[in-house]
């Protein structure tokens, strides 16, 4: 795992593999290491970028919210992209991580060459709504720094979007808790503030003209996500929905095997985008 200076901040990133370029970019409160069991079966035919997001991770905290906003975060990964020499990738994104590929997607289309979307949006269309959830956000990382990450994770953890997590087996709930605890309590409640979906600009109007195949992955149990899928694709040139069975929100770890055939499947059905990695791997200077 490097830690690479991009736009004045340090990411950490790791790149296995070898192929086509394809950047994972995992949710709210996780890290890359929630790739892990999709990594195996990718790198045998792709070169996977995995990268901790702003705030999460090995990568920085910044003190000021606004440096976390997606829009930023978009740079950020163009510019993590220049810097490794991919001029094109695939990108797959989970639920905060699939906002964030899919606003790159509409802001630098020519930089995606697909993209896979697992229990994601495009955002909030109505202001009202903005307002009230970008209100809550804020009142939750209130929370995490007066109380503390675990308190507030004893309440995330009982939200309905997370039921299905209840019934998962010990070892993958005890290996989603200890990934959430770990992560740095200023970088969870400045991405609340500076990166919820109540802050950043939807993109649903700018769907109708993103012409790449877009795959549109969410659990079956994911009422919620399942109808934004489901409208997603309806909007989509090239819209494809994937339903995970016995799955909710967190598809790749609920249904680990059903959801890396659909992303392999999808990603095989793409021509080639880009040659493999070259001169601008991650150096050793740059390793930690």
């Amino acid at each position: 795992m490097s830690r690479l200076l991009v736009n004045g901040v340090r990411l950490g990133v790791t790149v296995v593999g070898s192929g086509p370029a394809v950047v994972a970019v995992h949710g709210f409160a996780g890290d890359m290491s929630t790739w892990a069991g999709l990594v195996d079966e990718l790198k045998e035919e792709y070169t996977v970028l995995l990268v901790d997001l702003l705030g999460h991770g090995a990568s920085d905290c910044p003190e000021e919210p606004a440096r976390y906003s997606m829009e930023r975060s978009v740079s950020d990964l163009m510019a993590l992209l220049d810097h490794l020499g991919v001029s094109r990738a695939g990108w797959l994104g989970y639920s905060m991580g699939g906002r964030l590929a899919l606003l790159g997607a509409t802001m630098m289309p020519e930089r995606c060459a697909c993209l896979i979307l697992e229990g994601a949006s495009p955002g909030l269309a109505e202001p009202k709504e903005r307002a009230e959830r970008a209100e809550g956000d804020h009142a939750l990382a209130d929370l995490i720094e007066e109380k503390g990450v675990e308190a507030f994770f004893d309440y995330w953890e009982r939200l309905p979007l997370f039921a299905s997590q209840r019934d998962l087996p010990r070892e993958i709930r005890a290996f989603i808790r200890e990934q959430r605890l770990r992560q740095n309590p200023r970088g969870l409640a400045n991405t609340l503030r500076g990166a919820s979906v109540g802050v950043q600009s939807p993109v649903r109007e700018r769907l109708p003209s993103l012409v790449i195949p877009v795959l549109c992955i969410v659990g079956e149990k994911d009422a919620k996500f399942r109808a934004i899928g489901e409208e997603m694709c309806e909007l989509l040139p090239d819209g494809n929905l994937s339903l995970i069975p016995g799955a909710g929100h967190c598809a790749h770890l609920e249904r680990s095997q059903e959801f890396n055939r659909a992303v392999l499947g999808f990603l095989r059905q793409q021509p080639p985008w880009t040659p493999p990695l070259g001169a601008g791997n991650p150096s050793e200077e740059s390793r930690s």
